[in-house]
């Protein structure tokens, strides 16, 4: 057996705050790493190891795939495309798709949707709503978008043409954007995931689309982390009700495959035209044959009931396990995407959580984000609180 050396590589750039451990193998909710050593997967990959790992349906898929055609062309048509978009229309309600390959360039292309309609409609000047603790991507043009500065910092000058408000405050929206003849879209993430894991709220979500219509801008709702079934629905915006105009999905579409897609409304949906926007390696058929498969086994399986029955499972033990724990401020989120805010920073509990056997994040520095498997158990929920809670407990019990 090959063990890993704990050690940084000298050829690999240092963009990544790694934790000492290398994954060899998984099965289910469960991982292995270099050395043997087994974890409970709480973190999904970031929300995106939808079916976990090794599923027995979507193994033979891709290996099929792989040895037939993995990429081609955009210069052709992919059959693959076709069948994918169809889907993603059916369940979304909205008309088209333009497949790429990761969530941030699903949002670089809605940002330039949003530019386009503008400038059809003789706007020189668009401008973009984005918001608070918002986060989009890592180029430039999301980085602007993204509402951090600390990821922000050191990469000015920023691009301009972005308007940013609190979340779920509609008064502060409307104060923000009034006599503003230059708005194009309004861009938001339905629950923040790097962000802290903060949910818009329903009567906002429909506020919000409410108002888009009024003003004849785009509503953009970024699904990258919150959507394919996490929450219990399709789409996180779903639970209000609405539909949006763009709306840019990644991670957990193609469950550990690299795969992004802009799904649009018919607003939005004839803005590119050739020449407008493209990829290499979007829509290819591997990843096409992942976001097909990755449906219909979340489909056969029933996963979006099992996610929302498992979520309110999880939260509710976890509110059990720290009633009256003045150092956990809240517990919230939806599905399969909860997260817990303490009332100090808690970065040290990754470390300590994988020494136990368990793999899980913390973002906005005092939220621990669990974004697990949507084929996740009861007993391996059990099995996450069991190793959680002390180690959080201890953290809050120090007084430095």
């Amino acid at each position: 057996m090959t063990t890993f050396v704990e050690a940084a590589s000298p050829h690999v750039m240092n963009t990544y705050g790694r934790v000492p451990m290398a994954l060899s193998h998984g099965q289910g909710c469960r991982l292995w790493d270099m050395n043997g050593k087994s974890y409970i997967d709480g973190l999904g990959g970031i929300a995106v190891n939808t079916l976990g790992h090794n599923h027995p349906k979507l193994v033979p898929a891709l290996q099929d795939q792989i040895s037939k055609i993995i990429h081609s062309s955009n210069y052709y048509h992919v059959p693959g495309q076709e069948i994918l978009a169809k889907k993603l229309v059916e369940l979304s309600g909205m008309t088209n798709v333009f497949f790429c390959c990761t969530g941030l360039e699903a949002n670089e292309a809605a940002l330039k949707l949003a530019r386009k309609y503008g400038h059809d409609k003789g706007i020189d000047r668009p401008e973009i709503v984005v918001y608070d603790k918002a986060f989009h991507g890592r180029s430039i043009a999301t980085l602007s978008a993204t509402g951090n500065p600390k990821v922000q910092a050191g990469f000015g000058p920023l691009v301009e043409g972005f308007i940013r408000v609190p979340l779920n405050d509609i008064e502060a929206l409307k104060k923000a954007t009034a006599g503003n003849k230059n708005i194009t879209a309004v861009f938001f993430e339905t629950i923040q995931g790097e962000g802290g894991v903060n949910p818009m709220r329903i009567e906002y979500l429909q506020q919000v689309r409410k108002l888009c219509d009024e003003n004849d801008w785009l509503l953009m709702i970024d699904e990258v982390q919150c959507g394919m079934g996490r929450t219990g629905k399709w789409f996180a915006h779903q639970w209000a009700g609405i539909v949006p105009d763009v709306m840019p999905l990644a991670k957990g579409l193609g469950s550990g495959v690299p795969i992004g897609a802009v799904v649009a409304g018919p607003k939005a949906a004839h803005i590119f035209q050739p020449g407008n926007h493209g990829t290499t390696f979007g829509g290819n058929p591997l990843a096409m044959r992942a976001g097909i498969e990755t449906i219909r086994i979340m489909e056969e399986e029933g996963l979006l009931a099992h996610a929302a029955k498992m979520g309110n499972y999880f939260k509710a033990e976890l509110i059990k396990a720290f009633a009256g724990n003045k150092g956990v401020k809240e517990i919230r989120g939806q599905g399969l995407m909860i997260g817990i805010e303490l009332t100090k920073h808690c970065g040290e509990l990754v470390k300590q959580c994988a020494d136990n056997g368990l793999l899980l994040s913390v973002t906005a520095d005092t939220v621990i984000r669990l974004v697990p498997p949507l084929i996740i158990t009861q007993a391996e929920i059990d099995e996450i609180i069991a190793i959680l809670t002390p180690l959080v407990k201890k953290l809050l019990a120090t007084t430095a």
